[in-house]
């Protein structure tokens, strides 16, 4: 779709979607969540039953099936907020650039957390949690930034194309620099291999504890500048004329987004793809509106975050595959596919 037709066409689109199924999407999308956690809890290396499941959530651990439940239930939490804050993240990164290739992972935004970090653990000794979200998010803000600012130079401004190839160059340049970063320190290699390509599996309720500050803070920004980007996708010029503070809209929303790509990355890693291609499925469903469409984003992104980590630690028992290497078997090929269609330049 066209910034032209885009600028003709919501009204028409929220009309074939009335409230009620768009409420049905979401009823249906959690419950779908709610199956996606009690098969979290219940598979891995080691499938559970039914009885070890209800004493492991009560705190027992005398068997090894109730020590693997309350292992996994921390697991499951994390990978639902972990997916949910970048689901909406790239939603709203959409909305702000009007961009449909839009996302933290292709955008480098979680390259430049994971690169703070690295940095920060590897040459500065830091070792609260705190300070990794804090770190991570002023990389993710330093690197949006970066990415923004190269995308937009040129004839054209910053175009979806643009920026999409800006960030995929930054991404590479940072994902190098860890590795660099990585490679002298073998004797904390174990910790930065997570910052290499993100995963879930050093869960636990401290960590999710830390990070829910955080979280809540951006996704009410994010919730809070809803209508704003609803009028954003009119362009800026009308988006002003209908009295949208266009400036200070974009610089709420997209610190709502880095403050949920910071923390998220603090605690899993680079994860990529949830932000690109969760908001562009949710489109297909609920339509453009943003106060639709961010709620559902969030409960699809714990949704498929949560179901990959699953895949992983089903496929190639009793070994596991990281999160973040699910998902970019499910995200290169929509990526391609976003690329390929060529109607597609901007939202």
């Amino acid at each position: 779709m066209t910034a032209t037709d885009t600028r003709t066409t919501p009204d028409a689109d929220l009309a074939r979607r009335p409230a009620h199924v768009r409420t049905l999407w979401i009823a249906g999308t959690l419950a779908a969540l709610a199956v996606v956690m009690a098969a979290s809890v219940a598979l891995g290396a080691r499938d559970v039953g039914l009885s070890d499941i209800v004493a492991g959530l009560g705190g027992a651990e005398s068997t090894l099936g109730e020590a693997a439940v309350k292992k996994r239930v921390p697991r499951t939490l994390l990978a639902m907020t972990v997916g949910a804050a970048l689901a909406t993240a790239g939603a709203v990164m959409q909305g702000v650039t009007r961009n449909p290739l839009a996302d933290p992972g292709i955008l480098g935004v979680n390259m430049g957390a994971s690169l703070a970090v690295v940095t920060g653990i590897a040459y500065f000794g830091l070792t609260s949690p705190t300070s990794y979200i804090w770190i991570a998010t002023a990389g993710a803000a330093a690197t949006a930034l970066f990415v923004y600012t190269i995308g937009s130079l040129g004839r054209g401004g910053a175009t979806p194309l643009k920026l999409a190839l800006s960030g995929a160059a930054v991404s590479a340049a940072l994902a190098s620099l860890v590795t660099a970063v990585m490679l002298p320190r073998n004797d904390i290699a174990g910790t930065f291999r997570m910052w290499q390509i993100g995963g879930v599996g050093g869960a636990s309720f401290e960590k999710i504890g830390h990070i829910l500050p955080f979280l809540a803070v951006g996704f009410l920004l994010c919730l809070l500048s809803a209508r704003g980007l609803n009028s954003l996708a009119l362009g800026d010029e009308l988006a002003a004329g209908l009295g949208e503070k266009v400036v200070v809209t974009r610089a709420a929303a997209a610190l709502g987004a880095v403050l949920l790509c910071g923390a998220a990355t603090a605690v899993a890693g680079p994860i990529g793809f949830v932000g690109l291609v969760v908001p562009h499925l949710c489109r297909l469903v609920i339509g453009p509106d943003h106060r639709w469409l961010l709620p559902l984003a969030a409960v699809l992104g714990a949704a498929l975050l949560t179901a990959a980590d699953v895949v992983g630690r089903v496929v190639n028992r009793p070994s596991e595959i990281d999160v973040g290497i699910i998902t970019a078997l499910i995200g290169a090929p929509f990526f391609i596919y976003i690329v390929r269609r060529q109607k597609v330049r901007a939202l």
